[in-house]
């Protein structure tokens, strides 16, 4: 712990309002007091630089809060998982040892679950996240990555299930309503995966994936005026190979609404339901 609780409840504090500047300026300025850095400034400076779009640094952050060897299976889960997004082979280590000392902290037991399904170990995953969920059944996060064990393991009807789930818990979490839209589509539920893909892509302002997605499957089902919207949407914020696919989509909007479905169905969701299926916490 810090030598100063009283800074670290201050900074996660900012943190809980949103004000990740003010935690980060906080916390540097505690560790560059401390003799000797603790775990946990690093790991909350970690988690605010992140933030703050400085994953480089924030990433050295947490490992340097692992290599002071932290027995707070929260610290361990934390940059563990920070660690993860980087394909950084101690991350294993942390996350299993997160869920040794957490048996009982739902955070420890879903992350290490959810890193455990995307390395392919699906059995061991599985006992983790049946364990969170024992844990803690109202939490979204948990729920999400069931959902998505089920659907890597093919139970496509068990993972919409889950993420529906998800949903009931935190109404405002784009990125699950654009996976479940994406798995519903799977599904040949254009109906129902419409609503979750637009409502996602409105949460999620930037992801021009999300708009292009939501552009398609409003087309497909006849919204003609919200469909190009939110092609404009995605347009606003397209660069690069983003800028070819608006194009694309824009072309199959302007053939007929069965193109639009083709290219959404069989091309744009079922890549970009690997993907986000993929994608680390």
């Amino acid at each position: 712990m810090s030598d100063d609780p009283g800074v670290l409840d201050e900074a996660l504090g900012l943190a809980d309002e949103g004000d990740w500047q003010g935690a980060a300026d906080l916390l540097r300025e505690e560790l560059s007091g401390e003799a000797s850095p603790s775990a946990a400034v690093l790991c909350w400076l970690g988690v605010a630089e992140r933030e703050l779009g400085l994953s480089g640094i924030a990433y050295e952050r947490f490992k340097q809060a692992l290599a002071l060897d932290p027995q707070d299976p929260f610290i361990l889960a934390t940059a563990g998982n920070a660690i993860a997004q980087f394909d950084d082979p101690d991350a294993e280590s942390a996350l299993r040892a997160a869920a040794m000392l957490g048996r009982d902290l739902p955070l420890a037991r879903w992350m290490y679950g959810a890193y455990l399904t995307r390395e392919g170990m699906l059995t061991e995953a599985r006992v983790e996240l049946d364990a969170a969920l024992e844990l803690d059944r109202e939490d979204a996060m948990i729920r999400y990555e069931s959902g998505v064990w089920h659907l890597v393991s093919g139970d496509r009807s068990q993972g919409i299930t889950e993420l529906f789930r998800a949903l009931e818990l935190d109404p405002h979490d784009g990125w699950i309503r654009v996976v479940l839209g994406l798995a519903l589509v799977a599904a040949d539920r254009i109906d129902e995966a419409v609503t979750e893909l637009d409502a996602g892509a409105r949460l999620r302002d930037d992801d021009v994936e999300a708009q292009l997605l939501a552009a398609l499957s409003l087309a497909a089902e006849g919204h003609e005026d919200r469909a190009w919207e939110m092609l404009e949407r995605g347009r606003l914020r397209a660069e690069g190979t983003d800028t070819l696919m608006v194009h694309e989509v824009e072309d199959r909007m302007n053939d007929t609404p069965a193109a639009a479905l083709r290219l959404l169905d069989t091309t744009l969701a079922p890549s970009a339901l690997r993907e986000r299926l993929a994608t680390r916490p």
